[in-house]
C-alpha cells in the first residue's frame, strides 16, 4: 500500500467524516482522505469494519478513529461528532454515504417495513448527519459536505423505495446547498452506477450470472470501482472544486446517459 502524504497532501491539517466507511465506497473514500492527509474519522454501523478501516489507514501512516455508531439515531451521529472533534479539534469534510439496498419488486409488493426501513437509512439518515455537521463546520467558518445518492436517484430503476429516498437525497442536498452556500459550506452529491463493492454482491446474487447481468447494464462493459467513486467525493470536497455547489455527479459508465 502506498504510505500516505499526511504531511504535504492537500488535506493536511484537515478532518472528514465518513459515514458507511466499513467496506466498499466508504473505505475507499476514508483511505482517499487519508492518503490526502486529513484525519479521519471512519463511522460505521460495525465496530469490527470500522476498526478494520481505521486500522488499514494507520497502517499506511495516516490518522484514524473508528466509531460505532447508528446514523438513524440523532443522539448517535451527534455523540460520532463530539468523539471526532474531541480527536482531532475540528470538521473539515463530510461524506454520507451510509446506505442500504432494496430488494428488486413492484411498487405494491414493497412491504410497510422495508419502506420505512429504506428510507430511514438512505434519507433520514443523511438529513441527520448534515443537521449536526453543519452547526460545526459554520463555527470554524466554512466546510464541505458530500452526500451519496445513486444512479436511481435521477432515473427510475424499478426500486421504488431506493429511488424516493435517492432522489430524496439529491433534493435535500439542493435544498442545504442554498441553505449554507453563504456561510462557505457547499453541499453536494455524488451518484454511483454499478460498483464494485458488497452491496452490488448482494443485489447480484453474487453469481456469475447475476453479476453478467448487471454488468449488462453499463455501456463501459465494467462494474465502477470504489476508488473511482472515492476520487470524485476528494474532488467535490477539494478547493478544485470551489465554485461546485449543489449539484449531483453522476459517476455510472454511461448508464443513465
Amino acid at each position: 500500500m502506498t504510505p500516505m502524504s499526511n504531511e504535504n497532501g492537500k488535506f493536511a491539517g484537515k478532518v472528514a467524516f465518513v459515514t458507511g466507511a466499513g467496506a466498499g465506497i466508504g473505505r475507499a473514500t476514508a483511505m482517499a482522505f487519508a492518503c490526502e492527509g486529513a484525519a479521519v474519522a471512519v463511522v460505521d454501523r460495525s465496530d469490527a469494519h470500522a476498526q478494520e478501516t481505521a486500522r488499514l489507514i494507520e497502517e499506511a501512516g495516516g490518522r484514524a478513529i473508528a466509531i460505532a455508531r447508528d446514523v438513524l439515531r440523532g443522539q448517535d451521529v451527534k455523540a460520532a461528532l463530539d468523539k471526532t472533534i474531541d480527536a482531532f479539534g475540528r470538521l473539515d469534510y463530510a461524506f454520507n454515504n451510509a446506505g442500504i439496498e432494496q430488494p428488486v419488486m413492484p411498487l405494491a409488493e414493497i412491504t410497510e417495513e422495508q419502506w420505512d426501513r429504506i428510507l430511514e437509512v438512505d434519507l433520514r439518515g443523511v438529513f441527520l448527519c448534515m443537521k449536526y455537521q453543519i452547526p460545526l463546520m459554520m463555527k470554524q467558518g466554512g466546510g464541505s459536505i458530500v452526500n451519496t445518492s445513486s444512479g436511481a436517484g435521477v432515473k427510475g430503476f424499478g426500486q421504488a423505495a431506493y429511488c424516493a429516498a435517492k432522489f430524496g437525497v439529491v433534493g435535500l442536498s439542493k435544498a442545504a446547498a442554498l441553505d449554507y452556500a453563504g456561510s462557505n459550506i457547499r453541499v453536494n452529491v455524488v451518484c454511483p452506477g454499478i460498483i464494485e463493492t458488497p452491496m452490488m454482491d448482494r443485489f447480484s446474487g453474487g453469481t456469475p450470472e447475476g453479476r453478467a447481468r448487471v454488468i449488462a447494464q453499463e455501456p463501459v462493459g465494467r462494474m465502477g470501482k470504489p476508488e473511482e467513486i472515492a476520487a470524485t467525493v476528494v474532488w467535490l470536497s477539494s478547493e478544485a472544486a470551489a465554485f461546485v455547489v449543489g449539484h449531483a455527479m453522476i459517476v455510472d459508465g454511461g448508464q443513465t446517459a
